[in-house]
């Protein structure tokens, strides 16, 4: 079963109410969960290109990353979880893993369920919650939340349709 159905949440992907890459976010991050990320993408075989600036690169440790210089270009993880759904890691702390998912490519119950899971993978790989907010929030009100304790993706906002 769904965690979520499509009829319940399609306000909250709607590009026009929420931004179109709203910010998904897993605060109380280290070092090591940004690895546990980077070796769940590579374990689960999704397609993904790591670039700093224009430069294409194989992807590094994420401590190396993480230790770039202050006014070093933040790099990008792009990650598809299919072929025309995106989610783009951006490495601007260790203490939060940020990465944006395109609203334009999650509409319909299918997409929502591909989203859910792969929420879910990160927050059962890492045993953290994964928080979605509207684009340019701040993470203090996410509308839905990966929860560890009951192991599935959650609306924390009354559902509404645009």
């Amino acid at each position: 079963m769904a965690d979520l159905l499509w009829d319940d949440v399609r306000g909250f992907f709607d590009p026009d109410l929420m931004g179109t890459l709203p910010d998904v976010l897993v605060p109380g991050a280290s070092v090591e969960d940004w690895q546990a990320v980077l070796d769940l993408v590579d374990v689960r075989g999704w397609k993904h290109r790591y670039s700093e600036g224009e430069s294409v690169l194989p992807v590094p440790r994420a401590e190396t990353v993480l230790s770039r210089q202050a006014d070093a270009e933040c790099p990008q993880l792009r990650v598809w979880m299919a072929a025309d759904v995106l989610v783009i890691f951006r490495f601007y702390s260790s203490h939060e893993i940020d990465f944006d998912v395109d609203l334009r490519e999650v509409q319909g119950q299918e997409r929502l369920d591909l989203i859910c899971g792969f929420l879910t993978a990160i927050g059962r790989r890492l045993e953290k919650p994964v928080l979605m907010d509207a684009e340019g929030g701040d993470g203090s009100h996410p509308v839905l939340r990966f929860e560890v304790e009951s192991d599935r993706v959650v609306l924390l906002a009354e559902p509404f349709v645009p």
